[in-house]
């Protein structure tokens, strides 16, 4: 299986990345984070908002004969209480987190159709099921994803496609490293479990999902019992 890893630079993207790299052959993408150098995997600079950039990218890394997986990491995030948001800023959230899964769909789906074999795992996010003050952009976007998904896999389930979301907590990796002290005792006190997740977690759920070919349209809630 040829896996791509849209946000393939840091945080849970790059940790995917170099972990499936070992059985899989992995095409990265990234944007602004330069990634680092003697990688055991592929990655090319796409901005992921951009579509010709996208299916420049989608067209040299697959091929017809391909059995593909998407999985879409790119989180975007901008903290603001919404009647003082910025219009431009807000709609940067929605472009990346949200209207680049549309891009890079478009560009895949058909390869996957055509080979009737597919595997789409998006990154979604406990953050719109309990609602934080000032995610206003981040929460619709993510939210967006589980109808999203849902409409996708009515569409394709026939053609041996899967696409599923994985609505992630506060996890031991990534953004969470720049949460003051004092915030990040907060959030790790809300969690029933008592503490951050373990970032193998991740990488369990999304090898279940990418091995399984009847579970479709669903979301898997992975954050250490945070509703």
């Amino acid at each position: 299986m040829k896996i791509l890893i849209a946000g393939a630079s840091g945080g849970i993207g790059k940790y995917l990345a170099e972990r499936m790299s070992a059985e899989h052959e992995v095409f990265g993408s990234y944007n602004s984070r330069q990634p680092d150098i003697g990688l055991s995997y592929n990655m090319t600079k796409v901005d992921i908002g951009c579509e010709p950039e996208v299916q420049n990218w989608i067209d040299q890394a697959c091929s017809a004969e391909d059995e593909l997986a998407l999985i879409y990491c790119v989180g975007v995030n901008y903290n603001c209480m919404m009647h003082k948001s910025d219009a431009g800023l807000w709609q940067e959230v929605i472009e990346s987190n949200l209207i680049g899964v549309q891009h890079v769909l478009r560009q895949i789906l058909p390869l996957m159709r055509g080979k009737k074999f597919g595997r789409i795992v998006l990154l979604s996010s406990v953050v719109p099921q309990i609602g934080v003050p000032g995610t206003s952009a981040y929460a619709a976007s993510k939210a967006a994803l589980w109808g999203l998904s849902k409409a996708v896999a009515s569409e394709n389930a026939r053609y041996g496609i899967t696409i599923n979301s994985i609505n992630l907590g506060y996890f031991d990796i990534g953004m969470i490293k720049d949460v003051p002290s004092e915030v990040l005792e907060q959030i790790v006190s809300s969690i029933p479990m008592a503490r951050l997740g373990d970032p193998d977690d991740i990488l369990k759920t999304v090898e279940y999902l990418l091995s399984s070919d009847y579970l479709t349209g669903s979301q898997i809630d992975l954050n250490g019992g945070l509703f």
